[in-house]
């Protein structure tokens, strides 16, 4: 098994342990928790055979497969021995599993993952400010953010689409820092950095695939009198964003966060014509308000 190949493997078993555990590497990931993975991994290969209303019986995967197989006799036997004979893995289940996660297929994956994420370029400081981490903790879960741009005169904003991008805020186990990930079209993907300061929300994001940051800004009101109440729960955040333009222009974007059930996320950017009935009409009220919904930057 040459090098790059193993570098391939890795990448796949970090992505694994990301997506499903929210660590950064595998080595991080014990036991246990790989065979947590293969469980979920096993759901979704059973989902989408009955999706294609196949009767026989899903090839599964073992429940050590992972940590056994791949982790064991391939991982940290190239680490332990850069010299040693390795056996190639089964691409029909490396295919299988990337398969159920939205990739046509293992060298599909390979491709798609070219780029890693690098938080450590984002920054999100304000000196001598207290962190509302209560409220920081609110926002952590799956999210339906819809968003649409706004022209430079309202009487242009004759859009017949919106966008709504799945998106995820999770804490992160090893910085404590709280961190956002946002799909996107054709594996384009959104990643960033949240923080809280008194009522106001700011993320700060980039992208996989070319430099366009964007940072949002949120207030909710009376935020402080709202966690006092141990059942409340955030289930909409309005926010203003902005990104530079590939002319260096600003623009302005008016974005919803709705609160998305985990059974029923949906990892894929979708859009929707906007008199879609899978729209909340309070969302698309929201959208085509944009005399409202503008920010002067003059």
């Amino acid at each position: 098994m040459k090098k790059e190949d193993l570098l391939h493997l890795e990448k796949l078993m970090n992505f694994l342990a990301m997506h499903f555990l929210k660590k950064s590497h595998w080595e991080d990931v014990s036991k246990t928790e790989w065979s947590y993975v293969v469980a979920e991994l096993n759901d979704l290969i059973s989902t989408e055979n009955q999706g294609k209303g196949i009767k026989k019986e899903p090839d599964v995967l073992g429940s050590n497969y992972l940590y056994e197989h791949v982790i064991i006799n391939k991982l940290k036997k190239y680490y332990q021995n850069k010299n040693a004979v390795i056996s190639k893995p089964n691409l029909a289940k490396l295919s299988q599993i990337v398969r159920v996660l939205g990739y046509s297929n293992y060298i599909d994956f390979i491709n798609s993952n070219t780029e890693s994420f690098n938080f450590n370029d984002l920054r999100i400081d304000m000196n001598n400010v207290k962190q509302n981490t209560e409220l920081l903790d609110k926002l952590v879960g799956c999210w339906y953010s819809y968003n649409r741009n706004l022209p430079e005169s309202p009487l242009l904003a004759k859009e017949d689409r919106i966008w709504r991008s799945a998106t995820e805020i999770y804490k992160s186990e090893t910085s404590g820092e709280y961190f956002i990930e946002r799909s996107g079209g054709d594996r384009h993907k959104y990643f960033g950095k949240v923080t809280a300061y008194s009522d106001y929300v700011f993320i700060i994001m980039n992208s996989n695939t070319f430099i366009r940051q964007r940072h949002f800004i949120s207030r909710i009101k009376d935020i402080k009198e709202k966690l006092k109440n141990p059942e409340y729960k955030l289930h909409e955040l309005h926010f203003i964003s902005t990104c530079i333009s590939f002319n260096q222009e600003p623009i302005a974007l008016f974005e919803i966060f709705q609160k998305a059930d985990r059974k029923t996320f949906i990892t894929d950017s979708i859009s929707f014509p906007i008199d879609s009935e899978e729209i909340p009409q309070s969302i698309v009220k929201q959208l085509e308000d944009t005399e409202a919904n503008r920010i002067d930057y003059r």
